[in-house]
């Protein structure tokens, strides 16, 4: 069994739109939130910023902690690949250091294998694409976030 991973998220939300990276697996298209696992010795709030410039190439400044969720492979569709993956992600919310309508969007210095891309996304649009998880995402189109620990969700 692998040991439980820390990962930290970004929601970085201008003018109802959502910042997402995009990504190309076996089912298709799917977007995530920015950000990814805490190395030892880093706080999760280093994490986030490192994280944000490796996917993004963009710099942020990471704000209140929004919610926090645990994701256990074993419980979710893609069981068959993640069954041994047991990940407590904890999202802040986020602000971009340069101005948003400066930003080219694109990937990062070291983006994740599966990513080909970062894109704003309509609030409204979130219902639309694959977005995991896809809780937050109903949360944000009802204009709220829920309570900080959300558990394990889709």
């Amino acid at each position: 069994m692998r040991p439980i991973r820390n990962s930290a998220k970004a929601v970085i939300i201008q003018d109802n739109r959502l910042l997402l990276t995009v990504n190309q697996g076996q089912q298709g298209q799917y977007y995530l939130f920015p950000g990814g696992g805490q190395e030892p010795g880093e706080t999760l709030r280093e994490a986030v910023v490192r994280e944000c410039m490796e996917e993004i190439g963009q710099e942020v400044e990471p704000g209140e902690l929004l919610c926090v969720r645990e994701y256990i492979g074993k419980n979710h569709q893609f069981a068959q690949w993640d069954s041994e993956i047991h990940q407590v992600e904890f999202y802040f919310v986020c602000r971009l250091k340069a101005d948003p309508s400066e930003v080219e969007l694109r990937n990062g210095a070291v983006p994740d294998p599966a990513q080909i891309g970062v894109e704003w996304v309509e609030l409204e649009r979130l219902n639309e694409i694959e977005l995991y998880p896809k809780t937050l995402g109903t949360s944000f189109q009802r204009g709220k976030a829920g309570s900080v620990y959300i558990g394990d969700v889709n």
